[in-house]
């Protein structure tokens, strides 16, 4: 039995082996990812259900969501906010202040879930082209025991259902491959190619981020945006364009993989 046979068998059998599981060995055998095949993937210590197929989120995407949640990003507004209530409820500003959180091209909404675990004052915005993700990113915040009445599902194309609606938080992990790109076939066979494709240098979808994102970023935010590793000084020129700050943050590979950008 392979490692992902037996990950599989554990994770969604109790170990035990049943016709179901062998028709699942089947599906693992054919290439079809071990995430979809089991249902969910862990992501901050959250179960994140899949049953729409979006994008599988991936460890150095987990890896900075956890460097942001901890981080006390660009500005007084927002650092402390994110500070306190990674400790406590908070302590701080007018009544009923609230931190705006979006999570953009959200997929599974892995990334918002997370935010609505961690940070208890955030009201916390999914932004989905794809309808059919709705239903996946309600369970998950359902599933997970997440605080519904803080969660916002909108969609529509990037940051256009938001009209002028202002975020503390922009995080996003949007489509960024160069169409050159060859992907390994069980990523190019099952996951969703309007998630991963962004024309022929990967920057298609951050070009309009960077457009809208003066727009859409308040006064002291911060965006965390995950690109191509090998476009990162390309992208984060487009937001320095805009008249926004850019920084490169390399993953846990040491390898380029985030943008943040601050509105100050």
């Amino acid at each position: 039995m392979t490692k992902d046979e037996q990950h599989l068998l554990e994770e969604k059998y109790d170990g035990v082996r049943t016709p179901h599981f062998e028709e699942d060995r089947k599906r693992l055998a054919g290439g079809e990812p071990l995430a979809y095949v089991i249902g969910w993937q862990p992501f901050l210590g959250l179960k994140i259900y899949l049953d729409s197929k979006p994008l599988i989120p991936r460890p150095e995407t987990e890896w900075w969501t956890e460097q942001l949640l901890k981080s006390e990003p660009a500005g007084p507004k927002v650092g402390v906010r994110l500070g306190l209530a990674a400790r406590s409820a908070p302590t701080f500003g007018p009544a009923g202040e609230q931190l705006k959180f979006l999570d953009l091209c959200a997929g599974s909404g892995a990334i918002g879930c997370a935010a609505l675990a961690k940070i208890p004052n955030a009201q916390v915005y999914f932004g989905e082209i794809d309808p059919a993700h709705k239903a996946t990113i309600l369970k998950n915040i359902q599933e997970n025991n997440l605080d519904e009445s803080h969660a916002h599902i909108c969609i529509g194309d990037l940051l256009e259902p938001f009209e002028d609606m202002k975020f503390d938080v922009i995080a996003t992990n949007p489509p960024y491959v160069p169409t050159s790109h060859v992907l390994p076939p069980s990523v190019a066979d099952y996951e969703p190619s309007l998630a991963l494709m962004a024309g022929d240098d990967g920057l298609d979808y951050i070009r309009r981020i960077a457009l809208a994102l003066p727009r859409h970023l308040a006064k002291g935010g911060v965006a965390w945006i995950e690109c191509d590793r090998g476009h990162a000084a390309a992208a984060a020129a487009l937001f320095v364009e805009q008249g926004l700050t850019a920084e490169i943050r390399t993953d846990q590979y040491s390898k380029p993989r985030v943008i943040v950008v601050s509105y100050t």
